[in-house]
């Protein structure tokens, strides 16, 4: 009968699994960064840990450390330059090991209040070739030092620490909208997939971890699965970066700017979601910005709440050609709009008809128990 896994192998793995997780959880860059730092601490058992961002201007934009107490931190003066060793980890692919850091002919010294460290382990956090820091521990609390162990396990990390950030940034990127429904909005819709990919990551590394005294082969090729899911994560995050932001409607126009919306949305839906116009005209701004806030709500609702597998949106002319149609339509659960309506519930419907009329508009809701919602807002030509 195979045997169960040891006492501190439950506890590293359980250890692990609450790291990731807890870096999962953060949204905030600095909440990411911190976790990241004590999570790198506690698992590999060093003495001091720091995580450096750079800036464009040959320092770091932030700089987080544990081990240290904000009374020395003080004491150390301002924040390090990209040199030495944190120059290395910003430029190279690999981690860096080193049995006495103060031995390394790169190495340039400390301010006067800077502890003493000797080993040292760090890599730079990547995502595809941008480098977003450098992550490193000093001081293994133990007479052998860092171990290839702790290498792999610090690259694990490091991975993990990518998809955390990104998933920050882009966080942080969308409570610069103007729009609170909105901002609330972006973030959910990146957190949840997000979280959805390191929960595949978090159970296929468990799974690892189960075959590695009994199928050590088989746990290998699960541990290559990691990698191939954190690529894939940080693959989706990079796009998401590249294509969630919202265009300027000033600069590309309503049709430019909702085609983008809708593409973004159908690669990270199971619905498949299109997006089809006819010939419509430039509008004034403010209808532009009326008709693409409703159609975010709109979307965000039939993909939220409806349970459809196929989201259509489509803008037309009106009969006069001056203006514009909008229609959002569902294949979901639908609802009772009436009953919605008397009971005081669903405010982005609220939300939405507030839009509507606010540029002379007007916003229409069929919907049926079953037979899917359709949304439509109309607004006439200038």
């Amino acid at each position: 009968m195979h045997k169960g896994r040891t006492g501190p192998e439950r506890t590293g793995l359980a250890a692990v699994s609450t790291a990731l997780l807890a870096m999962s959880r953060r949204l905030e860059v600095r909440d990411v960064l911190r976790t990241i730092v004590v999570s790198a601490r506690e698992l590999l058992d060093a003495e001091y840990a720091a995580l450096g961002v750079p800036d464009d201007h040959g320092g770091f934009a932030q700089f987080v450390v544990d081990g240290i107490t904000p009374e020395q931190w003080r004491r150390i003066g301002p924040l390090p330059r990209q040199h030495g060793i944190l120059a290395a980890m910003l430029h190279q692919d690999g981690p860096e090991r080193l049995a006495d850091v103060r031995q390394d002919p790169r190495f340039g010294g400390w301010p006067a209040a800077h502890p003493e460290m000797s080993d040292f382990l760090g890599l730079p956090v990547r995502d595809g070739e941008e480098i977003l820091g450098a992550l490193f521990l000093a001081n293994k609390k133990g007479p052998e030092g860092f171990t290839d162990e702790d290498e792999e396990l610090l690259a694990l990390l490091a991975q993990h620490a990518a998809i955390a950030l990104t998933n920050a940034r882009l966080y942080e990127r969308s409570r610069e909208l103007t729009i609170a429904e909105e901002r609330s909005r972006l973030a959910h819709e990146l957190h949840d997939a997000v979280s959805q990919k390191l929960f595949s990551l978090r159970l296929t590394a468990q799974a690892a971890a189960a075959l590695v005294d009994r199928d050590p082969a088989r746990a290998k090729d699960e541990l290559h699965q990691v990698s191939a899911l954190a690529a894939e994560a940080a693959d989706e995050l990079r796009a998401a970066v590249t294509e969630l932001r919202p265009a300027a409607l000033d600069e590309d126009g309503l049709v430019a700017t909702l085609r983008t919306h809708v593409h973004v949305l159908d690669r990270a839906h199971t619905a498949h979601v299109t997006f089809t116009c006819d010939g419509v005209r430039a509008l004034p701004s403010t209808q532009e910005e009326a008709l693409l806030r409703v159609a975010q709500e709109a979307l965000h609702n039939a993909l939220r709440h409806s349970d459809a597998d196929r989201v259509e949106v489509t803008l037309t002319r009106t009969a006069d050609g001056g203006g514009a149609v909008l229609k959002v339509l569902d294949t979901g659960k639908g609802f009772d709009p009436l009953s919605v309506r008397r009971a005081g519930r669903h405010l982005g419907l609220v939300s939405m008809r507030d839009r509507a009329s606010g540029v002379g508009g007007r916003l229409t809701v069929h919907s049926e128990p079953g037979k899917g919602t359709t949304i439509e807002m109309e607004v006439p030509g200038g």
